[in-house]
């Protein structure tokens, strides 16, 4: 894993990343956080995340995601469904979820440049500890980097 401060969204706009994900929850709102963000940046995250059906949980584990066209290249943004819900104290975050999901991008999107904030360490509340090793198992041999917010 690759480590660096910034700003994942404005690094992934000025060509550092080919694929960003981000975990969302599995109700379609995309309102808090990163997804927020993306949300408004990348309309294109939102629609591929609203063409799956809200509240399902048996999205959990599995991804949706869309191309956005940044300067004169594509970037792909997926949609890592890692936790159920947002409502409520405690941990959200499913770590076997957040497995499943890269799992896939390491199936799916082999090869490129991935970059990815705290997934379900923040407003999820998962120990980030345990989720990086997770990603790093999950995305051996993968150029990817775990991007700290930092303005």
């Amino acid at each position: 894993m690759n480590k660096r401060k910034g700003d994942l969204i404005a690094l992934a706009i000025d060509g550092e990343f080919d694929l960003i994900i981000h975990g969302c929850n599995c109700f379609c709102t995309m309102g808090a956080g990163i997804a927020k963000t993306i949300k408004q940046k990348f309309p294109e995250a939102y629609n591929a995340d609203l063409q799956t059906e809200k509240g399902n949980q048996s999205k959990l584990g599995t991804i949706s995601w869309a191309k956005s066209k940044t300067g004169n290249r594509e970037l792909v943004i997926v949609n890592g469904y890692t936790q159920f819900n947002w409502r409520g104290s405690g941990r959200k975050a499913d770590y076997e979820a957040i497995r499943a999901v890269f799992k896939i991008v390491k199936k799916e999107f082999s090869g490129l440049r991935i970059g990815y904030p705290a997934i379900g360490a923040g407003l999820a509340g998962g120990d980030w500890d345990i989720i990086s090793e997770i990603i790093n198992e999950e995305l051996k041999d993968e150029n990817h980097t775990f991007v700290e917010y930092q303005k």
